[in-house]
């Protein structure tokens, strides 16, 4: 039965047409001179058969090759316009840039990055200009804070190490990333917060549920990648000296200055974030760290279902070393002692290589740490060696105001173990 066109149908098929000829669209100037360049092509190219003359051949030539030149910019400004019109303002909106981030990118390795403060960030910052199937797991035990703050008044999980990495892993505007991370004056009644933090809180709170509002504001922020907790379970991460004390809180565990003999979960049977399960059983790189090793990285772990994938995983797995040790968590720690405290607390197949720093730390930056009591992390490669590990040295700090790896080294000496897998 052949379809009827109502006369209401046809207005409103009419007015749909119309529409992309509305001022302001910035279409319609593209459009008309991809037509202009397709009349120069066909006056051209009927001229070129009928002239016999040399002399006017030519000029219709450059009439046709013009029309060419004016109709593929006309379609390229066209379609410019609809990619931007979808894409986030970022460092560019040129075609190429756009069509290589989407395209590209989206055909990287698939790497998942376990951790969580901005030692997460940092290298999350460095991967995403090389894939953007990045996946960052990360700790929820956070308390102190805005971060505690928050959790403690509306009873949601953390959201500081969330937001970090959200950050990192955004695509959009620079004015947008440093909107998220904007703190309030202590001075105000928001003193502390962050605008990212409240942002995920609000989502939080039209949502119902913290993991849709993570998937939200990444929508918000066009991350090349995505962020997931590694446990929804509201825990408390609980450490035990070596005097036998007991510490609740990540954030007091290092103002107790205690050496730790073990850290974990409350309630220790916590579950796992099915997609941070899945992300871990599809990756091809597996990186731990960089980042506080019993705060940070080792909570994760402490997640049995988490611990147990990536030790099931064929994917080459990295553990990125700390540069400088963390009063109060890794006092006079080497690198093998930070190897021996994860294999501790998951599985010694946790990683199969280490990367550690063998960069100059700036004399101004060690005097700096050392009022602290942090002290570069002493390499001992030969113990990490006969505990079946490999350690791959090299630069990869900036050594400023603040010690810390270098997002791109420390990327391009990640992705180069992907001709492994």
């Amino acid at each position: 039965m052949r379809k009827r066109f109502s006369i209401p149908r046809l207005r409103a098929k009419a007015d749909e047409l119309l529409k992309w000829f509305y001022p302001g669209i910035g279409i319609k100037r593209w459009i008309g001179l991809a037509g202009f360049g397709i009349i120069l092509v066909i006056l051209g190219s009927v001229s070129l058969r009928a002239d016999e003359y040399w002399v006017i051949r030519l000029c219709d030539t450059v009439l046709v090759i013009s029309g060419i030149i004016i109709l593929v910019l006309g379609i390229k400004r066209m379609v410019r316009s609809f990619i931007t019109a979808f894409v986030p303002a970022s460092k560019g909106t040129d075609l190429v840039d756009i069509l290589y981030q989407r395209k590209q990118l989206g055909k990287g390795p698939k790497i998942v990055a376990v951790g969580g403060g901005t030692g997460l960030s940092v290298l999350l910052s460095g991967l995403k200009e090389y894939t953007s199937n990045i996946t960052a797991i990360v700790t929820v035990a956070d308390d102190g804070g805005s971060s505690g703050r928050l959790r403690q008044q509306f009873d949601m999980l953390p959201p500081g190490d969330i937001r970090n990495c959200l950050v990192a892993l955004a695509d959009a505007s620079t004015l947008m990333r440093d909107l998220f991370q904007f703190r309030f004056d202590a001075s105000s009644e928001l003193g502390g917060h962050s605008f990212g933090n409240l942002f995920i809180t609000v989502m939080t709170q039209l949502t119902g549920d913290f993991e849709k509002a993570i998937k939200e504001t990444s929508k918000v922020l066009a991350l090349r990648g995505q962020v997931i907790p590694s446990t929804l379970n509201n825990v408390v991460l609980v450490a035990r000296h070596t005097d036998g004390s007991v510490t609740e809180g990540e954030n007091k565990i290092p103002q107790a200055r205690k050496p730790i003999e073990r850290v974990s979960l409350k309630p220790d049977q916590s579950s796992a974030t099915q997609e941070a399960i899945r992300a871990i059983q599809e990756a091809h790189l597996i990186v731990l760290g960089p980042g506080s090793l019993y705060t940070s990285i080792i909570p994760n772990l402490l997640i049995k279902e988490i611990t147990d994938a990536i030790v099931a995983s064929g994917a080459i797995k990295i553990y990125v070393c700390n540069v400088m040790t963390q009063p109060g968590e890794t006092d006079k720690f080497s690198a093998s002692e930070h190897i021996k405290a994860l294999i501790k607390h998951s599985h010694p197949r946790i990683f199969d290589y280490c990367i550690l720093n063998n960069g100059q730390i700036s004399k101004d930056a060690l005097k700096r740490y050392e009022k602290e009591f942090a002290y570069p992390v002493a390499n001992d490669t030969r113990s990490i060696t006969s505990m079946g590990y490999r350690a791959i040295e090299d630069d990869i700090i900036i050594s400023e105001d603040v010690v810390r790896h270098d997002p791109g080294k420390l990327a391009r000496i990640i992705l180069s173990f992907i001709e492994e897998v």
